[in-house]
């Protein structure tokens, strides 16, 4: 439980312009208590989520038990092809609180791979269902619906990562994000085995330490990238069976990988008959009835989070893929549509935007519920929030008022970077506003930053390097082709990601391929581009032919994360501004116990760039990173030998360099 008045003080310590909203606030931090009271009492939210465990398909000493929450449903049956599908043969017996139950003798009653429904009865007719709880489905064919299927093998899958709970997560985060089924390069679905011998090495080999899984919980249309989740207890079929995502779990852990599941809590698919939509026959079982029951952009379903069933299941649900999975942690999507009751589909300009009517008091203590569950389940687990409205407190801890996040997608900062690209010519950018995108945050709360992700590389929009490059990218990317246009993207390619990842938050993100300049959008199979896999993958042969120049930008690439994660960079605290000239397009500053010098302008190569070194003190120094340096495809103009010595001049302590432009360095003092 929470301590209202000490939160409160805390949460108003941090940021004292939330003093005016403390009477909401207070209110917020006392319908989490009251709903955490009639939930678990004095009990953990951990012995309380265990839906997973009650209801589904389960066996007994005697056989077999399936249970299921219908409240709306009149009678309901069990069928499948261990009657034949014959429909009225197996009723379920109403046992109260709309939960039914039917008991089956003999352990062969059911069988693994056997497929099976549930048949619900309401108000004089009956229709087919998929159980809430179901582990494992596939596609009927026949009917191009999911179905049903038991799982559960006469070997349980043999974990290795047996210190899995006490694992100590990243100190900071360079996440990996990444879609099973398009990770291969050959025209057709990825697997979860092939992910995990294919790519996990890749991924370990340039530098990340986490890896973040989309589209994994079950949804019908491919091309929905996985928000459109219909079975939440299901990792999906297309890509393999439920042990074959354990394997890939097993296998990360194994190489010292953190495994993240991009998990939809915040809507759900429409679809009746393959999801909860409509599962007891009403609108309003697991959703809000009537319009507030649907998302107006998405045209998907909306949680009741006010009900403590869809708390049940929720929460069961996240605990079920940490116990079931050994997942480390999850990104939450949509978050900002669970906090709103408009769904955030406003612009947020002052902190009134953030409270009174439109706030959703329910999704915002269901996502304090989830974290402080997830949490209690595995203390190291990370919890990442994809928020664009940048609500205060979203990652503070429970006891200081906050919604207990670990970490925030810093989603402006992609924005930020397509608005220069795509409006400005790169003389006009402000460095100032620039470093103001990238520097800014809450007070006291952890960030992630990226320059793009996968919202970036959906079909109909550009890469930030297919933004600068442009048609050149088809016929530009061999070694020995330079043109102005074409070796600007290059430069900026680097440039960009490295000032971010250095600058920008507590973490880094990168979207599988993009590290490398990937040439192409993403686009599932769908009937507008008659059912093609050919952007729905990753030309891996594109960074393992040396003649081409996505091998210099997975070079840099990996080797900016590997002084990242030398140095800790983003342990280190927020970043010293030593130098912004608008100018003369630069940005200079130290973090991590190193120095950072930018020329962000386009043709100018400057001389004498004076680094001020008051923030690392007296010594020489040494450029141990250059997005300029000949391995990454650049000049080497950048001296990687010589030690600067620091010294005093009219600008005060520090170093002068050359600093040639669309080039950043970063400085390590040594011995000297």
């Amino acid at each position: 439980m929470i301590h209202v008045d000490n939160a409160l003080w805390l949460l108003m310590e941090k940021d004292p312009t939330l003093n005016p909203y403390a009477g909401e606030i207070r209110m917020h931090l006392d319908r989490f208590n009251d709903t955490r009271w009639h939930l678990a009492g004095e009990g953990s939210l951990s012995d309380f989520a265990n839906g997973h465990r009650y209801f589904g398909f389960h066996r007994t000493e005697t056989g077999w038990v399936f249970r299921e929450w219908l409240p709306g449903a009149d009678a309901a049956w069990l069928t499948g092809d261990f009657n034949f599908w014959a429909k009225w043969e197996y009723p379920l017996q109403h046992i109260g609180n709309g939960v039914w139950e039917i008991h089956l003798d003999g352990w062969d009653a059911l069988k693994h791979g056997q497929f099976v429904k549930l048949l619900v009865g309401r108000q004089g007719t009956s229709f087919e269902r998929i159980p809430a709880y179901m582990t494992r489905c596939v596609m009927d064919m026949a009917s191009e619906t999911l179905c049903g299927q038991i799982w559960m093998p006469d070997t349980p899958f043999e974990w290795t990562d047996w210190d899995f709970y006490g694992k100590q997560r990243p100190d900071s985060p360079m996440i990996y994000e990444a879609h099973i089924g398009m990770a291969q390069e050959h025209g057709h679905l990825g697997t979860y085995r092939e992910f995990a011998d294919e790519t996990l090495g890749w991924i370990k080999y340039a530098g990340y330490n986490t890896v973040q899984l989309m589209a994994i919980q079950e949804h019908p249309y491919y091309a929905s990238f996985g928000y459109q989740v219909t079975n939440f207890f299901a990792p999906s079929h297309r890509y393999g069976t439920p042990d074959d995502l354990k394997y890939l779990i097993n296998k990360a852990h194994g190489m010292g990988l953190s495994v993240l599941l991009d998990v939809v809590h915040s809507h759900a698919c429409p679809n009746p008959g393959e999801g909860l939509n409509q599962l007891d026959g009403t609108d309003y079982q697991y959703f809000h009835d009537g319009g507030r029951g649907w998302h107006p952009a998405w045209k998907t379903r909306i949680f009741d989070y006010s009900k403590h069933e869809v708390l049940h299941f929720l929460l069961s649900n996240l605990k079920y893929w940490q116990d079931e999975f050994h997942f480390d942690g999850f990104r939450f999507d949509g978050v900002t549509s669970m906090m709103y009751e408009n769904h955030g589909l406003c612009a947020f300009n002052t902190y009134d935007d953030y409270f009174s009517m439109n706030t959703n008091v329910d999704g915002r203590v269901y996502l304090m519920l989830a974290n402080e569950l997830i949490h209690g389940v595995n203390q190291k687990a990370m919890t990442v929030a994809e928020d664009m409205s940048g609500f205060p407190g979203m990652c503070l801890p429970l006891e200081y008022g906050g919604v207990g996040f670990d970490y925030r997608l810093a989603m402006g900062i992609p924005d930020v970077w397509i608005k220069l690209v795509k409006d400005q010519m790169q003389d006009d950018w402000d460095m100032h506003y620039l470093w103001h995108e990238l520097t800014s945050g809450r007070p006291g709360e952890m960030s992630i930053g990226y320059a793009e992700s996968h919202d970036q590389a959906l079909v109909g929009d550009k890469s930030l390097i297919f933004r600068m490059a442009d048609a050149e990218m088809y016929d530009g990317m061999m070694k020995d082709y330079h043109s102005p246009t074409m070796d600007r993207a290059i430069d900026m390619h680097k440039v960009i990601r490295f000032l971010t990842c250095s600058l920008a938050g507590n973490g880094y993100l990168n979207f599988i391929g993009n590290e490398f300049g990937h040439p192409e959008w993403v686009d599932f199979p769908r009937e507008g581009n008659n059912w093609s896999y050919h952007y729905a993958r990753r030309q891996w042969s594109l960074v393992k032919n040396w003649d081409m120049k996505f091998d210099w930008l997975a070079a840099f690439d990996r080797a900016m994360t590997y002084l990242m994660n030398t140095h800790k960079v983003h342990c280190s605290g927020p970043a010293e501004s030593l130098w912004i000239d608008n100018a003369r397009k630069l940005i200079i500053f130290a973090r991590g116990g190193l120095l950072y010098a930018f020329n962000l302008h386009p043709t100018w190569s400057q001389e004498g760039v004076f680094v001020s070194c008051r923030a690392t003190g007296a010594g020489g120094y040494k450029i141990v990173l250059s997005t300029d340096d000949w391995p990454f495809g650049g000049q080497s103009r950048t001296n990687m030998e010589q030690v600067y010595h620091a010294a005093d001049t009219e600008f005060g302590y520090g170093i002068r360099l050359y600093l040639p432009c669309r080039c950043g360095v970063a400085l390590k003092k040594v011995e000297w």
